[in-house]
């Protein structure tokens, strides 16, 4: 009997000193993403029928995947863990389906999309015309665009960051990269 009464004593001692402060629960957090500064360099390869201002912190490297056509390219910012596919195909009578495949391929992530905001680009002096999707959600390719001349060029990118798409955390990413895309994009030339 003894023993039962040091025991539920021990146990109201405890009870009694061991919530006197007030608990707050700490929010979830994540890691501090750290950015290089903004400097740019033109991608100007004699072999690529296109050419434009890229980061210099990314590299360029040809699209080794197997389904990968001429002039296709990826943009890797490997700091950032993301990649710009860049695609390219001539046209021959098919703009129109292109620029439907394009949509088509930006719509899909309407799944997990919040919103989808279209911007139309248009530079007459460089005859640069397209469109840019801004993609808000957890989605794998948060930002999508193509560009085309409309009669002999047409250029799809993709943006992905090689993470779990979680907004929050790789919102800071997004944000890093979109001036990079929209650089890459008013600075497009065909050759």
């Amino acid at each position: 009997m003894r023993k039962i009464r040091i025991i539920l004593f021990l146990f109201l001692t405890a009870l009694l000193f061991s919530c006197s402060g007030k608990y707050t629960p700490k929010p979830r957090g994540y890691f501090r993403i750290s950015f290089p500064e903004k400097t740019y360099t033109p991608l100007d390869s004699a072999g690529l029928p296109y050419s434009f201002d890229i980061p210099t912190y990314a590299k360029v490297c040809p699209d080794a995947d197997k389904t990968a056509e001429p002039f296709w390219i990826n943009i890797s910012v490997p700091a950032n863990n993301a990649e710009i596919h860049i695609s390219y195909k001539k046209v021959a009578n098919n703009l129109k389906q292109l620029t439907e495949d394009s949509h088509t391929l930006a719509y899909k992530h309407t799944v997990k999309a919040s919103a989808i905001d279209e911007q139309l680009f248009v530079n007459p002096q460089n005859k640069v015309f397209g469109t840019i999707y801004f993609i808000d959600g957890n989605a794998a390719s948060p930002i999508q665009f193509f560009l085309t001349d409309s009669t002999r060029h047409f250029l799809r990118g993709a943006l992905y960051i090689r993470e779990v798409p979680n907004i929050d955390s790789v919102r800071p990413v997004i944000d890093f990269l979109k001036p990079d895309i929209i650089r890459l994009i008013e600075s497009t030339q065909w050759k």
